[in-house]
């Protein structure tokens, strides 16, 4: 899910980061073997619910119907717990806070879809941007650049780098096109037994990325009144960079 500083606009901006039972907030966790299995299950597990929620009924219906269609998903395929089930089309698209509503969509809506929950005690956090019918030609050159972002933040991943340049990039990528001032939260959060935890990727995170980190890569661009795109993946960093934990296509899909 969409994230940001704290009470900065953005999708998750007040979601509470993990205290441990001194106050201390806990220090960014870098992975095992076993709960990066665990946490690649659980983003194979949205994944499926991604591939499920193309084939049902967009047009004429609410976005809470599209919300529970897509929980219901999501514990079809091992969710114990559904976190958060973000629907946004048209313009409740380009209000990251936005998460679901009574809104019918309509046919050439883009719709922003971002979801996930725990499955085995392990996070899944995705987002993929559709759209109702064919888009626009401005709606789709919005929808590249937003893939293109999260492409260059997925590359710049390494052991070492501070975390602030995974921002840096992808936002370098929408800002040389125009859109910089649209792109309104960090760039990622971490993940592991809860949906959002340290690390952050953000400016002035200085935390260097190490093998076994687990975090999303979520950039976005939002217009007001219209729509907005997010394209989120859940990145693990390796000895030789990063792992994506999420695989399903980042092209436009055409939903009807």
């Amino acid at each position: 899910m969409g994230d940001a500083p704290p009470r900065a606009a953005g999708p998750a901006g007040d979601h509470l980061v993990r205290v441990d039972d001194d106050g201390a907030a806990d220090a960014p966790r870098s992975e095992g073997a076993d709960e990066l299995v665990r946490l690649a299950a659980a983003g194979a597990a949205a994944d499926a619910a991604y591939r499920d929620i193309l084939d049902v009924r967009f047009a004429g219906r609410a976005e809470a119907d599209i919300a529970a269609d897509l929980a219901a998903s999501l514990v079809a395929h091992g969710h114990s717990q559904v976190d958060f089930t973000v629907v946004g089309s048209g313009p409740n698209g380009a209000n990251p806070h936005h998460e679901q509503g009574d809104r019918v969509i309509e046919d050439g809506d883009m719709v922003v879809l971002d979801f996930g929950g725990l499955k085995d005690g392990y996070g899944s956090d995705t987002t993929r941007t559709v759209h109702v019918g064919e888009p626009t030609d401005e709606e789709r050159a919005v929808h590249e650049l937003v893939v293109r972002a999260q492409q260059a933040g997925f590359d710049a991943v390494r052991r070492g780098v501070p975390c602030q340049e995974i921002d840096r990039v992808a936002r370098a990528v929408i800002d040389d096109a125009g859109y910089g001032e649209y792109f309104i939260h960090r760039v990622g959060h971490g993940i592991g037994i809860t949906t959002h935890e340290p690390p952050y990727l953000v400016e002035g995170e200085e935390t260097a990325l190490e093998p076994g980190m687990c975090f999303s890569i979520e950039p976005g661009v939002y217009l007001p009144g219209r729509f907005g795109v997010r394209i989120e993946d859940i990145v693990t960093v390796t000895a030789d960079g990063g792992r994506r934990l999420n695989t399903t296509p980042h092209g436009m899909a055409i939903v009807h």
